[in-house]
């Protein structure tokens, strides 16, 4: 038997997997946000935290990064509802991605935050500075330029990682792909070029936040 390739069937298709793209962009994004605004609250109380707080995070950092995201998702969209809990589909796996997120993020800031120089705090110090301003002009400055390649790496594995959101019925791009080969039957040409688009998308994403790192921070971000 052989296989014909035939992608300008799927060529009417590109607008709607765009469309499933952003829906995949806009989980990667937010999730990535609120995973960092949480991991850095959580990096700040393991370095400086109470004790008690601090065995908290390490608790749950230790249950999210050693139990599969897709199983933590689970319990959100099927385990929640039994206590009265609902959430629609993209709901879900937003709040999973963001609690698993913050876990991951909470290590990469931490191990930023250790890289500050006491010297640099004691210089702060003596200029007068509070503890907001050492935080603004002195200990993120210096977390981000250390963290950033790791942050970028973060961000691209949850953007490849929004496709399980597809087993939930949120139509992101590999949903979309699903529906499109119910209908069409090209399995290797969807797949391929929702594979491209993957591809594109992290590469863009690699090179604006690379940017981003070298202008705000002075972090030296490798694009490949």
């Amino acid at each position: 038997m052989h296989y014909v390739l035939h992608y300008g069937q799927i060529a009417p298709y590109l607008p709607y997997l765009m469309g499933g793209m952003a829906i995949s962009l806009a989980l990667s994004i937010l999730s990535f946000i609120g995973g960092m605004v949480l991991g850095l609250f959580f990096a700040v109380i393991r370095n400086e935290g109470h004790p008690v707080a601090g065995r908290l995070v390490r608790i749950y950092v230790a249950f999210f990064t050693n139990t599969p995201q897709l199983v933590q998702i689970y319990v959100i969209y099927f385990g929640l509802p039994d206590f009265g809990i609902l959430f629609s589909p993209f709901a879900a796996v937003l709040i999973g991605m963001t609690l698993n997120a913050a876990a991951y993020l909470t290590e990469i800031l931490r191990a930023g935050l250790s890289t500050v120089h006491a010297q640099e705090l004691d210089a702060a110090e003596t200029l007068g500075m509070n503890r907001l301003q050492t935080l603004r002009h002195v200990t993120l400055p210096h977390l981000f330029k250390v963290a950033m390649p790791a942050l970028t790496n973060q961000y691209i594995l949850m953007t490849l990682g929004t496709s399980m959101a597809a087993i939930f019925g949120v139509e992101e791009l590999t949903g979309r792909a699903f529906n499109i080969n119910s209908t069409t039957f090209r399995s290797i040409e969807i797949f391929t070029t929702v594979a491209a688009l993957y591809v594109v998308v992290t590469f863009i994403a690699t090179i604006l936040l690379a940017l981003v790192g070298r202008w705000a921070f002075r972090a030296r971000v490798p694009v490949l």
